[in-house]
């Protein structure tokens, strides 16, 4: 047993938090999607805070900002690429924030792959349904916010040294240092 197997023993597995938290966001973004095209008609803007926050029905082909319209298909295997990379790591995640950050991106990357195998025009081909209007932002919904938030959350954790495993790097690194000047 090396320090690292040492330093994470103690920490439990999260795959079931990332899973969970996967299961909710994607729930949450299937059921909104299903009542934004049930009552909202496209073109036809329904205005909560002025011009500031409303609800617009939009079927997106393409990715954030509507980039690579014509390339649904490559962003679905994108998707599907993201999704199992997700539970891959998942599998051996012993950090809290890291399972949270993963699971957010994974319900939201299955919550618009849904959509894109089965959504017309087609499988593969399926375009993303968005609904939620801020300012000046691009129209998005639940899915795309979980992305971006859990992507942001994992980026902050890199930043500061926090490891999937549960352990800090930059601890690690002051305590070598510490080990080795008092050697």
């Amino acid at each position: 047993m090396g320090p690292d197997d040492a330093a994470t023993a103690g920490r439990p597995l999260r795959l079931r938090t990332l899973l969970i938290i996967a299961a909710v966001l994607l729930g949450l973004d299937l059921l909104t999607k299903v009542v934004a095209v049930a009552t909202l008609t496209p073109g036809e803007p329904v205005y909560l805070i002025g011009d500031w926050l409303r609800f617009s029905l939009v079927r997106n082909p393409g990715a954030a900002f509507s980039m690579a319209t014509s390339m649904t298909w490559l962003l679905t295997l994108v998707a599907a690429a993201v999704v199992i990379g997700v539970i891959r790591i998942g599998r051996t995640l012993r950090s809290l924030w890291w399972a949270i950050g993963l699971g957010m991106v994974l319900g939201g990357a299955l919550g618009n792959l849904i959509d894109r195998l089965f959504r017309a025009p087609g499988p593969l081909q399926g375009h993303v349904v968005d609904y939620l209007a801020v300012g000046w932002w691009p129209v998005f919904n639940v899915a795309d916010s979980a992305i971006v938030c859990g992507a942001i959350l994992l980026v902050v954790l890199t930043v500061f040294g926090f490891e999937p495993d549960g352990t800090r790097a930059h601890r690690q690194s002051a305590e070598e240092n510490t080990e080795e000047k008092t050697v």
